[in-house]
């Protein structure tokens, strides 16, 4: 990804503004970024001509040594630049040198009365210069930027020991935290290899959940702008995340354990999510899933804040699945073709049906209606009305009429005495409104259901075969000849 794409990401996300404002203590080297980010990542693609000029001429002026340089707070270059992004999208770009905090050992911030007063845009007066590091701070992050970029280091860029910056970095931090702006940590050094660099990167990765970034800022190259630029973007807040899964795995029953498994451990999940960055742990924890290959994030939005998870299942978990579902354990491809066929010859059935179980459930009764194929069509004939001639074409087809009964069976054994029985009963109810619980209870070395199936079976059984004939025989004069009136009489 290259500087221009990373800084259009950004300005979509930030409506085409982008103002870093780059903050820390004193002599640790946000002049020398500041001036070093304008050279690579800016100026080059600057159109205007005399735009560009007058960036480089606004240029920071980095110093060596003890010396603060830095004593008031400026905005570089003075009036934020155009850079075309593309064909339809230009941005602003500007970014803020604070004020350092003040740190031990430091030189130019006091005078013969002590403190030394330095200007501000805030202010009419002049104010402290401690004071102007803290007020500019804050004000340079929540008024003036869209991303923080806080500068320390580990004392290797001048005779300032690392540990003289700790408490001014960390206060910085801890305000930038307050005010809730994505930014980053870079440490300005001079030996990313170092153990003072290394010290101080787990300092700040063991205290902050913030990017931490080690390098030289005077010598920083486009990939490292480019990281540093991705990892402030990764540290803006998103509002939605679109989860991508394969087909076959969004298609399945939401009863099924392996479509749980994965909705309860993304809900679990995207609880945690705040930002952009938090989405990439996500994936590390569903790949962790014995049924998930790898989880990775795909794209992200920065204009409507939203990213997209894949995930890819492992090898071989469509077949296990489908075995599962078919029940055969021997599953090939021949057995996967024959089921098919099967459902498919089921389905077809099925569907001449179905519009009638509709009916039956929700009005008790419910026809079928026969399909053009299953249609006899006896000889035209030719019919006569009066002087006027027609034709007659007769058309019979067997069709399904269903009827909702309402079956009764009662089960009455005699268990022994009474309160046999009491404790029997205070069992069934002790179940509460667990069906299956009362059906897989023991009666007599039977399961009850059992006993309760049988009952229906025999009353379903009951009706003699001679009074099926009538009730079809019935059923197909009212139907056929448009009879309402019913007369039963039953013995």
């Amino acid at each position: 990804m290259e500087t221009k794409n990373i800084l259009h990401d950004i300005a979509k996300r930030c409506d085409g503004d982008i103002y870093l404002g780059v903050v820390g203590p004193v002599r640790s080297g946000k002049s020398s970024f500041i001036k070093r980010f304008m050279e690579m990542a800016v100026i080059p693609y600057i159109e205007d001509k005399d735009a560009k000029l007058r960036a480089i001429d606004e240029l920071p002026q980095s110093g060596k040594g003890k010396m603060i340089m830095t004593v008031e707070p400026k905005f570089i270059p003075n009036q934020a630049v155009e850079m075309l992004m593309d064909e339809n999208f230009k941005v602003n770009v500007r970014l803020v040198d604070c004020v350092g905090y003040v740190i031990e050992g430091a030189k130019g911030y006091q005078d013969d009365q002590g403190i030394r007063y330095v200007k501000t845009p805030w202010y009419l007066e002049s104010i402290p210069f401690d004071q102007a590091a803290k007020v500019g701070t804050k004000k340079v992050i929540q008024d003036h930027s869209t991303i923080g970029i806080v500068i320390t280091s580990d004392g290797s860029i001048c005779d300032i020991p690392g540990a003289n910056y700790n408490e001014a970095t960390d206060s910085i931090v801890e305000e930038l935290l307050d005010i809730d702006k994505p930014f980053i940590i870079i440490i300005n050094t001079k030996d990313v290899n170092s153990s003072a660099c290394k010290k101080e990167y787990e300092r700040l990765t063991a205290k902050y959940d913030v990017p931490v970034l080690s390098m030289d800022v005077t010598n920083m190259e486009e990939p490292q702008i480019v990281s540093l630029l991705k990892d402030a973007l990764y540290e803006f807040k998103i509002s939605e995340v679109r989860i991508e899964v394969p087909k076959w795995l969004a298609m399945m029953s939401n009863s099924h354990w392996l479509k749980q498994t994965l909705d309860t451990s993304l809900k679990e999940s995207l609880q945690s999510i705040k930002k952009f960055k938090d989405v990439e742990r996500i994936g590390d924890t569903i790949s962790e899933y014995d049924f998930v290959d790898k989880a990775y994030l795909t794209g992200i939005d920065t204009t409507t804040s939203s990213a997209t998870l894949k995930i890819e299942e492992r090898e071989g978990l469509y077949n296990e699945i489908l075995e599962e579902i078919i029940g055969d354990k021997g599953f090939d491809q021949a057995t996967f073709l024959t089921f098919i066929q099967e459902l498919v010859d089921i389905k077809k059935e099925y569907e001449g049906f179905s519009n009638a179980i509709r009916m039956v459930k929700q009005t008790g009764y419910g026809y079928a209606i026969p399909k053009l194929d299953e249609i006899e069509l006896s000889d035209p004939e030719i019919i006569k009305q009066g002087p006027r001639y027609g034709m007659k074409l007769v058309s019979k087809a067997g069709t399904t009429y269903m009827i909702k009964v309402d079956i009764e069976s009662t089960f009455e054994p005699i268990i022994g005495s009474r309160e046999q029985a009491e404790a029997f009963i205070e069992y069934l109810n002790s179940s509460g409104n667990d069906k299956q619980a009362i059906f897989d209870c023991d009666v007599f070395g039977r399961k009850l259901g059992d006993l309760i199936e049988e009952g229906m079976y025999i009353k379903l059984n009951a009706i003699p075969e001679n009074a099926s004939l009538r009730l079809h025989d019935i059923l197909s004069k009212i139907v056929n000849k448009g009879k309402s009136n019913v007369i039963a009489i039953v013995l």
